[in-house]
């Protein structure tokens, strides 16, 4: 699917503005992501079915390596639920998260209604880098 002029200097911008070359598979894997402007929780394989679905010639391997390229440039966040399966978060502020256990699904969770009062004390030659937060659900 061509992309739209608009979204396509968009998504270059914010390749470019990140320091990573505007290639054609990360223009269209940027645009499946951020093109509409809206935040997404996408997972490696979700993002290459939607690139297929797209018309985007684009290997599982590409994907991968392009995610990994975004969260190096500080573009997405990757959150890791159950030791395994990464998400990549458009939105980058420090925010919870929903895991739905019935769909695997990783939704925002409101950080207003989050206390965190204390952590535990880092050990000896440490900082806590970042705490992430992520709220398993299960439907009763």
């Amino acid at each position: 699917m061509p992309l739209d002029d608009t979204i396509l200097k968009q998504t270059e911008g914010w390749l470019m503005n990140a320091g990573l070359r505007p290639t054609r598979q990360r223009v269209a894997l940027a645009a499946l992501m951020v093109g509409d402007g809206q935040h997404r929780h996408v997972t490696a394989e979700a993002l290459f079915d939607a690139a297929r679905a797209a018309g985007d010639t684009v290997s599982l391997a590409t994907v991968y390596n392009t995610l990994r390229a975004f969260t190096e440039a500080g573009l997405v966040q990757e959150i890791t639920v159950d030791g395994s399966k990464s998400y990549f978060d458009t939105r980058l502020d420090d925010h919870p998260h929903f895991y739905w256990e019935d769909s695997a699904d990783l939704t925002d969770a409101p950080a207003d209604e989050l206390e965190i009062a204390r952590l535990p004390k880092a050990p000896d030659g440490t900082t806590v880098a970042k705490v992430d937060v992520v709220i398993r659900l299960r439907r009763t």
